[in-house]
């Protein structure tokens, strides 16, 4: 699964990154959580734009709040999901992120690690997004997609989220190619960090520090 990640990089940065020619303003964060509203990239009358939506998902159908908000989807079964089905055919999204948190469970307290790519500094999860409304109010929220470890991360945890390489946006964005959603293939690099970021409440560039 993936239940943190940071996204530090300026606006200007994941313009360029992503061929966007819109702007929005968000706080950089180090320890992105579920419910916070993050950046993700979309379609929008065949451009590519930039917006903001809270991290746990909510399909358009729900007619009252749900339980529970999932933060990831299967890649393997979402299409196959009443909950993410919709999604899956029209709404799909990218996330920026320049990196992600994971945990073994091997000690007590879990030890948390970071991961990264070795070659770039942005890295895009696919994902799913949707807007709901409820008693006058509307909020659109995405999910990622997670998928089976690659070796980078199987010592840590057996599932990974979908790290697209950018020659697959637009197969993912606007196709759905559900052939891209596999294992990173890519250069990655990952080290454990401090478990100040197992608390929400925690932010700063700090977190992203390699222990002992």
């Amino acid at each position: 699964m993936c239940g943190r990640y940071a996204l530090h990089s300026l606006v200007n940065d994941l313009q360029k990154h992503f061929g966007l020619f819109d702007s929005i303003e968000f706080a950089p964060r180090f320890n992105a959580a579920p419910a916070l509203k993050l950046p993700i990239v979309r379609c929008r009358d065949e451009r590519r734009e930039l917006a903001l939506c809270q991290w746990g998902f909510v399909p358009h159908w729900m007619k009252s709040r749900p339980k529970t908000r999932p933060i990831n989807a299967r890649a393997e079964t979402a299409a196959e999901k009443p909950f993410f089905r919709v999604a899956m055919r029209r709404r799909r999204c990218l996330i920026p992120a320049n990196g992600f948190y994971e945990w073994t469970h091997a000690l007590s307290p879990k030890q948390p690690w970071y991961f990264r790519l070795k070659d770039s500094e942005i890295m895009a999860f696919a994902g799913l997004w949707d807007s709901w409304s409820h008693e006058g109010e509307m909020t659109e929220t995405f999910a990622i997609l997670t998928t089976s470890a690659n070796a980078t991360l199987r010592p840590v945890h057996d599932r990974m989220p979908v790290i697209l390489d950018p020659t697959y946006y637009d197969a993912w964005l606007d196709q759905g190619d559900a052939a891209v959603l596999g294992p990173y293939s890519g250069a990655m690099t990952g080290y454990p960090v401090g478990r100040a970021v197992n608390s929400a409440g925690n932010e700063g560039p700090e977190l992203l520090r390699p222990v002992t």
